[in-house]
C-alpha cells in the first residue's frame, strides 16, 4: 500500500488543449495523498528527472502519471523503487474526444481518480527468485533438437540431449540430399546432419543420452526435475527449460491403401523412395528393374481419402527433389507429379522453376481415379482433372506417394510424462502440432518454460527445422534468464508479480486448476491450490475464475478494480450523460483504443476503459458491482475466441462467455435488462471499428434507459 503518492500531470502532447490540466492537479491535491503534485509540458523529457529526484529524496513510493498511454515511454517511466500507475490521459482523452467538453473534462477527472484509487491500493511485486539452472534438456536429436542443442550449449548453456534411438540424426540422417538453400537455388546440396552430430559431441557442457526417453517432467522454469529412462538406471537431473524437437514420423500406410499401397509392391512412399537414393538404385522392390519411368502422387487433394487437415509444403518439395533424383540416375527416363496444390514458399519458387525447365519431367494438376497394376507389375494410373484437357492414363515403373509427416510426440502413452494435474501432454493444436498461437507466439507450447522446434511444431524441410532448433533454444534461455530474476515470459514479458492466495476463505472448488491455461495451478492433499510460480503467465484467469476471491496480485486484484469502478462520478437526472464501463483486454482491444486515438477517431466520452490483464480475470462479481454502482452499461472487449485468432492467452475470452450465465443472472436478480452488458470482439487491429461499435452500444443504452440504481 502507497505511504506517499506523487501526482505528476503532464500537458504537453495537445492535452493542454483538450482538458483543464490544472483542473486535474487540483483534484490530485484535494486527494491528500501526502506526496507531491506537479505538472509539466514534458514529462517524458527533461522534467522526467523530478521524478526520479521525488522517489529518492522525498520518498515517494507510488507515482500517478497523467500523461501518453502506457504503452509508451516505458522506459522513460521505469522507476524500480516505486510503484508506477500511468492515467492515458492522451490517447485516450484527448486524442479521441472533442476539445475542451465538459464530458471530455469529466472523463479525463474519472480517469485520474481511477489511477489515485489504484495507486493506493498497490505495491510493488517482491520478484520470486528461487529457480536458477541454466541447462537445457533437448529431447530429440534430429535436424531441429542437434541445431537447439548446439546454439545452447554455444550460448554458455549446459545441455542434456535425450535421443530415443541408438544413434542421433532422426530422419534427417536418413535423407539422400536435401532443397537447395543458396543462389541460384537450382541443385540439390548434401545434408550437413553428420557435421552438426560431430559438433554437438564436441562440446564439452552437451552430455548425449541415446536410447533414451523422458519418463516425467516436474516442476518449473528454472528448475525441471526430469527422469530419463534408458538401458541403464533411470536418471535424474534437473533443467531450466525444455525444447521438444520429436520430430515427425509418416502417416499409417492404411491411409494411402486407396492408392495401391500395400496392395501392389511398386507402390511406395516417399520414405522408401529416399532410402533407395541414399543405397544408389531406384529401383522396382517387384524385381528389383531399374524405375526409369516414376510418377509421384501428393496426395493432397480434397477428394483423397488420405488428405491432411495440414499438409505444409514439404510434400510439393520432397516431390521435386525426388523427380531430380530419378532424372539424375536415368537421362532417358521420365518423372510425372501429380497434385492438388503445389506449395514452394519463398526461395524455393526458384527451385519449383528451375524443375519445370527438365524436360523429363511433367507437372499437372489432377485427381487419382485408380491405381492398378498389369501383368508385368508396372502400376497403372488413371488421373481425373488434368491440366492437359481431360483424363490420362500412365503407366508407371513406380509410384510414389508423399505421405504425410505425423508430429510424433503425443501419444496417449505419454509424450513427455508432465506431472501436470492436467495431464501427461503438451496441449496441441486441432491439427495435432505442439503449438500454442500461431500468430504471436511460435514456440510455444502452452507450458511455460517447454518449447517446440522443427516437425512437431508443423510440417517443415531439413533447413527450416535446422532453423526452427536455434530459435525455439533462444527462447528457452529466455524463459531461464527470466525465471531467475523472477520475471514473466510474454506476453507480459517482465512482470515481476504472481497471485497469491488467502487459503482461509478457499472452498477447494478446484476451478482456477482447471480454468489456468499453463497448468501453473496443482492440488495438494487438502485439494487447495498449490502455485508453481514460474509456470505462472500472470494472466490472472484464475482470479476470474474464483467464486470466492481468494487469488489477487500486488499491483491488481478484484478489489482494485471494484474500487476503481466506484471511483467513476456517476451523474444523477440526465439521460444524456450514461456511463458505461469498458473493461478492455490490455493485449487487443486497449492498444486498439490508443491506436483510435492516434488516428484520431472520435467515440463516445461516457465510456470509462479499464485494461485488464486478459477478459479471462474478470470476475462476475465486478459487473455486478459496476452495475450496482449506477454504471448504464458495461462493454467487455476481447479478442476474438476460435481458431484464426486465438486469445493471447489461450482462451481468456472463451471463458468470460462461459461466465456471462451468472452476469445475466445477477442482471435478472436486480431486474435489469441483459442489453446493458455486452461482450465485444475486437482484434488489435480494428481500432477504425470501435467508433460505430461504441456508439451502438451508447444507443442501445440510452434505448433501454438509465440505470434504475443510481444514487443508491
Amino acid at each position: 500500500m502507497a505511504r506517499k503518492l506523487g501526482v505528476y500531470v503532464c500537458s504537453g502532447c495537445g492535452i493542454a488543449g483538450a482538458v483543464d490540466a490544472g483542473k486535474l492537479a487540483d483534484l490530485a491535491r484535494s486527494a491528500n495523498l501526502g506526496g507531491p503534485v506537479r505538472a509539466s509540458a514534458a514529462f517524458c523529457l527533461e522534467d522526467a528527472g523530478l521524478i526520479k529526484a521525488d522517489i529518492e529524496q522525498e520518498g515517494v513510493d507510488s507515482v500517478v502519471i497523467a500523461a501518453c498511454s502506457p504503452r509508451v515511454n516505458t522506459d522513460v517511466f521505469r522507476f524500480p523503487s516505486a510503484f508506477v500507475e500511468r492515467v492515458n490521459i492522451r490517447e485516450q482523452v484527448a486524442w479521441s474526444h472533442p476539445p475542451n467538453h465538459e464530458e471530455t473534462q469529466a472523463l479525463a477527472e474519472d480517469y485520474l481518480r481511477m489511477g489515485l484509487v489504484r495507486a493506493q491500493k498497490a505495491s510493488p511485486p517482491k520478484p520470486y527468485t528461487e529457480a536458477n539452472e541454466r541447462t537445457v534438456l533437448v529431447v530429440g536429436g534430429g535436424a531441429a533438437g542437434l541445431s537447439a542443442a548446439i546454439s545452447a550449449a554455444r550460448s554458455g548453456f549446459g545441455v542434456v540431449l535425450v535421443e530415443k534411438e541408438g544413434q542421433l540424426g532422426g530422419y534427417a540422417a536418413r535423407l539422400h540430399r536435401q532443397f537447395p538453400k543458396r543462389a541460384p537455388y537450382e541443385a540439390l546440396e548434401e545434408t550437413d546432419v553428420a557435421e552438426k552430430i560431430r559438433v554437438v559431441r564436441s562440446l564439452a557442457n552437451v552430455r548425449i543420452l541415446t536410447n533414451a526417453e523422458v519418463q516425467e517432467v516436474s516442476g518449473e522454469p528454472g528448475r525441471f526435475g526430469v527422469t530419463i529412462k534408458g538401458r541403464q538406471p533411470p536418471t535424474q537431473v534437473t533443467v531450466g527449460a525444455i525444447v521438444l524437437a520429436t520430430g515427425w514420423r509418416p502417416a499409417e500406410t492404411q491411409k494411402y491403401a486407396a492408392f495401391g499401397l500395400g496392395k501392389h509392391p511398386n507402390v511406395v512412399t516417399s520414405m522408401d523412395l529416399e532410402a533407395m537414393a541414399a543405397k544408389g538404385m531406384i529401383s522396382r522392390p517387384s524385381d528389383r528393374r531399374p524405375a526409369t519411368r516414376v510418377a509421384f502422387l501428393l496426395c493432397d487433394g480434397e477428394g483423397d481419402d488420405a488428405h491432411l487437415p495440414y499438409g505444409g509444403n514439404v510434400s510439393s518439395l520432397v516431390a521435386l527433389k525426388q523427380a531430380l533424383y530419378v532424372r539424375r540416375q536415368h537421362t532417358d527416363g521420365s518423372a510425372y507429379i501429380f497434385y492438388g496444390d503445389m506449395q514452394t514458399p519463398g526461395q524455393y519458387e526458384y527451385f519449383y522453376r528451375s524443375v519445370q525447365t527438365d524436360p523429363g519431367i511433367l507437372l499437372s494438376r489432377g485427381q487419382v481415379r485408380g491405381v492398378t497394376q498389369d501383368r508385368e507389375g508396372s502400376v497403372i494410373l488413371e488421373v481425373s482433372d488434368t491440366l492437359m484437357g481431360g483424363d490420362i492414363q500412365i503407366v508407371v515403373d513406380l509410384l510414389v506417394l508423399s505421405t504425410g509427416m505425423v508430429p510424433s510426440t503425443l501419444d496417449a502413452e505419454g509424450g513427455l510424462g508432465l506431472a501436470y494435474l492436467q495431464g501427461k501432454n503438451v496441449p496441441t493444436t486441432r491439427f495435432g502440432y505442439a503449438d500454442s498461437h500461431f500468430i504471436c507466439f511460435p514456440y510455444e507450447t502452452r507450458r511455460t518454460g517447454i518449447y517446440s522446434a522443427g516437425a512437431v511444431r508443423q510440417a517443415m524441410d531439413l533447413a527450416a527445422s535446422t532453423q526452427d532448433g536455434r530459435a525455439a533454444s533462444l527462447k528457452a534461455i529466455q524463459s531461464i534468464e527470466k525465471s531467475s530474476a523472477g520475471q514473466a515470459v510474454h506476453p507480459r514479458v517482465g512482470d515481476l508479480s504472481y497471485p497469491s492466495f488467502f487459503m482461509h476463505k478457499c472452498t477447494s472448488c478446484g476451478r482456477c486448476t482447471q480454468e489456468c491455461p499453463f497448468g501453473a495451478l496443482e492440488l495438494n492433499e487438502k485439494k487447495n491450490p498449490v502455485l508453481n510460480t514460474n509456470r505462472c503467465r500472470r494472466c490472472g484467469i484464475c482470479m476470474g475464475a474464483c467464486p470466492v476471491q481468494i487469488i489477487s496480485f500486488n499491483d491488481y486484484s478484484v478489489d482494485m478494480l471494484a474500487s476503481m469502478i466506484k471511483a467513476v462520478e456517476i451523474p444523477e437526472g440526465d439521460d444524456e450523460k450514461p456511463r458505461i464501463l469498458a473493461l478492455a483486454c490490455e493485449n487487443d482491444a486497449y492498444p486498439a483504443l490508443d491506436m483510435a486515438g492516434i488516428n484520431r477517431l472520435s467515440y463516445p466520452a461516457s465510456v470509462r476503459v479499464i485494461p485488464v490483464r486478459c477478459l479471462g480475470s474478470v470476475n462476475s462479481i465486478l459487473i455486478a458491482d459496476a452495475v450496482s454502482r449506477g454504471f448504464d452499461g458495461v462493454a467487455l472487449l476481447g479478442c476474438k475466441p476460435g481458431e484464426d485468432y486465438q486469445c493471447h492467452f489461450i482462451r481468456g475470452s472463451e471463458l468470460l462467455e462461459t461466465r456471462m450465465d451468472n452476469v445475466r443472472e445477477t442482471l435478472g436478480r436486480l431486474a435489469l435488462e441483459p442489453e446493458r452488458v455486452k461482450v465485444m470482439e475486437l482484434a488489435i487491429s480494428e481500432s477504425d471499428r470501435i467508433p460505430a461499435m461504441l456508439e451502438e452500444f451508447v444507443r442501445v443504452i440510452k434505448a433501454v434507459g438509465p440505470n434504475p440504481m443510481k444514487g443508491f
